[in-house]
C-alpha cells in the first residue's frame, strides 16, 4: 500500500528561529545594536555592583582606588 501523493501532509513546516529574529537581536561582531546593547547591559550590572560595595562598606569607589 503506498501514500497517496494528493493527499494533505499530516506535518506541519517548521520556520527556523532566525527567520523570526531581527538582525538587532543576532549576535555579530562589531559596532552594531547587539553590541551596544549587551554593553549597556554589563555597564548597568557594574554600576549597581558599585553601589552595592559602597553601601556595604561605607567607603567610596576613590578611597578603593587610594585616592
Amino acid at each position: 500500500m503506498t501514500a497517496d501523493p494528493q493527499a494533505p501532509s499530516t506535518t506541519t513546516p517548521e520556520t527556523p528561529d532566525s527567520a523570526t529574529e531581527t538582525a538587532e537581536s543576532l549576535p555579530s561582531f562589531g559596532w552594531n545594536a547587539y553590541a551596544e546593547r549587551i554593553n549597556g547591559r554589563f555597564a548597568m550590572i557594574g554600576f549597581v555592583a558599585l553601589l552595592l560595595l559602597e553601601l556595604i562598606t561605607r567607603q567610596d569607589f576613590l578611597t578603593w582606588l587610594g585616592f
